[in-house]
């Protein structure tokens, strides 16, 4: 193995920079190995200067660093690029160009590190010819095949740290405080901050819920004399047979935005409990700063063995974790069935035992 590069796309997560410290110095060390960086995602094949070498020079002092050195691009899919032509907005398939721009490369393997939606870009140009490794980052955690992902340790320990210092202000000033986390469809960080934290309720997209059960749980609390109440809300919970709530509408490219669910929540439960309400949007704080010892743990793990991934010729495959093992399984596999918090499941009997409400 000569050459390879890396690219991080999707939404940024605390590990990425672990990810690419361990493939620079892997490859390097390991395989004297040459190891491109690609900016901004899938763009960076398509732009000047998108592609640059990675020494190990270029990775010193990143480990503790949220984001990513490499730049990010939450809506870089080459199958469908929008582009202006002729002072029109269209939607065009450059994924020839971009399977194109690596084989001039000469690159012997791609690893690409990103969520669901870039890893399935990752397996159509596999189908392409393109030599491509996952390595599956999302703070959400809902990548079938592996346990956890790198990212969700860290907007978990966010999570959890932002409840215990609402806890504190609710109690002070007799107020139900709710925490509106992220999680489009996957409710882990919400489940597990939620229990973590002391949340009383806890609203996740697997479980629709009514605002009356709600106002109930709250008003249990009040008539046992507890004067506040936290819930902890994912951005894509919603009631019982309605949508979920968007701050901005999409397209057949861009996903619509989530967003406000919090505060739908606030007006219901402070009008029918007669309570005064806020609302915390924790939003973006989820995904920076800097990762946990245990997201560069196994970031660095991921990275390293996306390296040895690639010496092997396995491409087509994702790198995961399960047990105690790193382990790699087929691009198709891992994002055949998303992952998702069951209803029925530990978790969820776990949090309802002691006494959370899941507003259903």
């Amino acid at each position: 193995m000569k050459r390879l590069a890396v690219l991080t796309g999707g939404g940024d997560a605390p590990g990425l920079n672990a990810v690419i410290r361990a493939v620079v110095k892997t490859a390097g060390l390991q395989y004297q190995a040459e190891v491109l960086g690609v900016r901004d995602g899938f763009d960076g094949f398509l732009e000047p200067g998108g592609v640059f070498p990675l020494t190990l020079d270029s990775v010193r002092g990143i480990l503790p660093r949220g984001g990513t050195i490499l730049g990010t691009a939450s809506r870089g899919n080459p199958f469908a690029r929008k582009i202006v032509r002729e002072g029109k907005t269209i939607v065009v398939d450059v994924s020839e160009d971009v399977a194109t721009s690596i084989r001039s490369l000469n690159l012997e393997a791609l690893i690409v590190v990103g969520g669901d939606g870039t890893l399935h870009i990752a397996e159509e140009l596999y189908r392409k010819g393109v030599p491509t490794i996952g390595v599956p980052k999302t703070i959400d955690n809902d990548i079938s095949g592996t346990e956890v992902t790198f990212g969700f340790d860290t907007a978990l320990n966010v999570a959890m740290d932002a409840l215990d210092r609402l806890h504190t202000t609710a109690e002070a000033h007799h107020r139900v405080m709710i925490l509106e986390l992220m999680g489009r469809d996957a409710g882990f960080i919400t489940l597990e901050a939620g229990v973590a934290g002391g949340a009383d309720v806890i609203l996740i997209p697997e479980i629709p819920f009514r605002f009356e059960s709600i106002c109930e749980k709250v008003r249990e609390r009040m008539e046992r004399g507890s004067s506040f109440s936290m819930i902890a809300a994912a951005e894509g919970a919603r009631p019982v047979g309605e949508r979920q709530v968007y701050r901005m509408g999409g397209d057949e490219v861009y996903t619509p935005r989530l967003g406000g669910i919090g505060q739908v929540v606030a007006e219901q439960v402070g009008e029918a409990c007669g309570i005064e309400t806020r609302v915390t949007v924790l939003g973006h704080l989820q995904r920076g700063g800097s990762p946990t010892a245990f997201d560069r743990w196994l970031a660095t793990r991921f990275g390293a063995a996306a390296v040895r991934l690639a010496a092997e010729g396995g491409f087509g495959r994702m790198v995961a974790l399960q047990g105690a093992h790193i382990v790699n399984i087929a691009l198709t596999e891992a994002l055949a069935v998303p992952k998702r918090v069951d209803p029925h499941g530990e978790g969820v009997a776990t949090a309802r035992g002691l006494g959370i409400s899941f507003g259903d």
